[in-house]
């Protein structure tokens, strides 16, 4: 594969430069440079044990170098979790393979953990002679010890996790208390390096490091020979779901936002949110995406989790940890400057403490999802669907922080309103379905009269469009327009090719327009958040745009920006949350669920209004 130059900024890697790997229950970045800056350990959203990529001076980093790196690229083994990173240095090319190990005969369809505990890494001279360094740098409170052969690492973070390094090499200790070492490797020798934290450490660097590498293939390949989709996009469409699997946490069905936290939404800015938890929008939209392609055991399990979660607690919150808990509270570390200085770095997050209205409307629709599927809810859980029902009814109206999560005064969002709505409509669409005892005429008048207040309070006469939140005509500013009216129609409030919403998809597009088909999700000018500075443009947006075009029949502009949006992906076929319209770099948590769902629910949408049309 085509090599490239390494370029960094303040001393940071571009976040496009880096690969993602993982095991079901936690995941790890990779970069283009051989570091692994990003590694959580046990879990997806416990404590950092590697954050180089928020500070490169104490974040820690796990690193595999050619001396004299000059360039190199990154390519997955084909429908794998399986990264491979070339590398040209003074000497000659190196290749390293990365993953987090998988069980001999692994299913990942089972909702059972699959991984060994393991990060293995295995560098390999192809052509020439290299020197190689090794270098693992933890990022706090750690201390080793020697140990047959190896390195065993105690971490105050998690004090009973045991955590051991081998290789096939000599490594030393030096006074910084990095782990590190230097081999020369001549064309077919191999180095390789293991860090292991399952407690059965007692194993060490395998000498087949070849055969657990195949293994570790061979399972993602059966996972990905289920996939069921055949429209535009193919290949990135494939990469999208095995993205999404590898943020799966296999043990309960819980999807990740994003893998990592803090990463900026402008450099230099305050936009930096702790992602490695599970919104229950996220559900609704990942759930519909998941079941397109064939991914529907992660789809029942995403929604099974989201309903056990609320049938135990008799209520919903708006995003939730591995556990099922609500996220621990938002705080600053202030030990991390943040990738390129972006400050400040964010554990935890204090959106799940906001009154979010659109919630009601995610979870009935998710069950309904579950339903339609198949399932039938118990007299608890359709109880706990009835309450929601009736906190939608009776809160609509209420001004909320809305899907973007402002942290500034709610308003009613013209989102949040319509979500209530779907949470009647969905409530009486399962109680049909299933027999259930509901109070059906009440319920259809409640959803006729949010419905047909959303239409009149949330459309402009003036400018012609729908605007982000309800303000009775004559009443005062109806405020800036906002990406989220792009799902009216994808959440059936309104027709795609009304007179109304083609009116509003023009309006969003003109107005919130960041250039060559980028979309802001609103302008902080005139809708303000609460926050200083700006963001970049949000990638499902504009992916809803795609979906809205073809909605109305437009479907070679609809793929002329689909095939725009899929061409933003790195080397890998990995997206961010956001893009800078400058620049063209990735900005926000990486990878980002949200814009790989983009990718095949529009990639699913096209396919099939060309079948329509045909």
């Amino acid at each position: 594969m085509p090599l490239r130059p390494l370029v960094r900024t303040d001393g940071y890697l571009p976040i496009e430069d880096h690969g993602l790997i993982g095991d079901g229950v936690t995941c790890a970045l990779v970069g283009r440079d051989g570091s692994v800056p990003w590694l959580c350990l046990p879990n997806f959203d416990s404590r950092p044990f590697l954050a180089g990529i928020l500070d490169t001076a104490r974040g820690g980093s796990f690193d595999i170098t050619p001396v004299g790196l000059r360039e190199s690229a990154q390519r997955y083994l084909p429908d794998t979790g399986v990264l491979v990173t070339e590398m040209q240095g003074d000497g000659g090319r190196l290749e390293l393979t990365d993953c987090l190990t998988l069980r001999s005969g692994a299913d990942l369809a089972e909702p059972v953990p699959s991984g060994r505990g393991e990060l293995l890494r295995v560098a390999r001279a192809v052509g020439g002679s290299v020197e190689v360094d090794v270098r693992l740098a933890p990022m706090d409170g750690v201390l080793v010890r020697p140990e047959l052969g190896a390195w065993r690492i105690l971490w105050a973070a998690q004090p009973g996790l045991e955590i051991l390094l081998s290789a096939t090499s000599p490594l030393t200790v030096g006074r910084d208390g990095a782990i590190r070492g230097r081999v020369t490797l001549r064309a077919g020798e191999r180095l390789t390096v293991a860090l292991q934290w399952s407690g059965q450490t007692h194993s060490r660097v395998t000498s087949e490091p070849e055969r657990l590498v195949d293994q570790t293939a061979a399972a993602w390949r059966r996972w990905s020979g289920r996939l069921e989709y055949a429209g535009p996009q193919d290949a990135l469409v494939r990469r999208s779901a095995l993205t999404l699997k590898l943020l799966d946490h296999a043990p309960t069905g819980a999807l990740m936002a994003a893998a990592t936290s803090s990463l900026p939404e402008e450099i230099g800015g305050e936009r930096n949110w702790d992602y490695r938890f599970t919104w229950v929008r996220d559900a609704a939209f990942s759930s519909y995406a998941l079941r397109r392609i064939g991914m529907r055991d992660e789809s029942d399990a995403f929604l099974a989790w989201t309903l056990r979660n609320v049938e135990r607690d008799d209520r919903t919150s708006i995003c939730y940890s591995l556990d099922g808990t609500r996220p621990g509270m938002e705080w600053e570390d202030l030990a991390l400057s943040g990738y390129r200085g972006s400050g400040p770095v964010r554990w935890g997050n204090g959106a799940a403490r906001q009154v979010q209205n659109d919630v009601y409307g995610e979870l009935l629709d998710v069950a309904y999802q579950w339903v339609r599927a198949g399932g039938v809810p118990d007299e608890h859980l359709w109880r706990a669907l009835t309450e929601l029902t009736e906190q939608a009814i009776g809160g609509w109206a209420t001004p909320d922080n809305g899907i973007w999560e402002i942290r500034d005064a709610g308003r009613p969002f013209t989102y949040s309103v319509a979500m209530c709505q779907v949470a009647v409509d969905r409530a009486l669409r399962i109680g049909e379905l299933c027999g259930l005892p509901h109070p059906r005429e009440r319920w259809r008048r409640e959803a006729d009269r949010i419905h047909r207040t959303l239409l009149e309070h949330a459309w402009d006469p003036e400018r012609g469009t729908f605007t982000e939140h309800l303000t009775p005509p004559g009443q005062g500013d109806r405020g800036g327009l906002d990406g989220s009216l792009l799902t009216l129609p994808l959440r059936r409030l309104v027709a795609a090719d009304d007179p109304r919403m083609v009116a509003t998809t023009e309006a969003v597009r003109r107005h919130l327009d960041a250039g060559d088909g980028l979309l802001y999700r609103y302008l902080h000018t005139e809708s303000p958040d609460g926050l200083a500075g700006g963001e970049g443009a949000f990638l499902l947006c504009s992916f809803w745009l795609v979906d809205n075009l073809a909605g109305q029949g437009r479907l070679d502009e609809a793929h002329q920006l689909y095939d725009s949006l899929c061409g933003r992906a790195n080397e890998l076929g990995l997206l961010a949350e956001e893009i800078d319209p400058t620049t063209g770099a990735f900005l926000g948590n990486f990878p980002q669920a949200f814009s790989h769902v983009g990718v095949i629910t529009s990639g699913w949408n096209l396919s099939r209004a060309e079948e329509a049309r045909r």
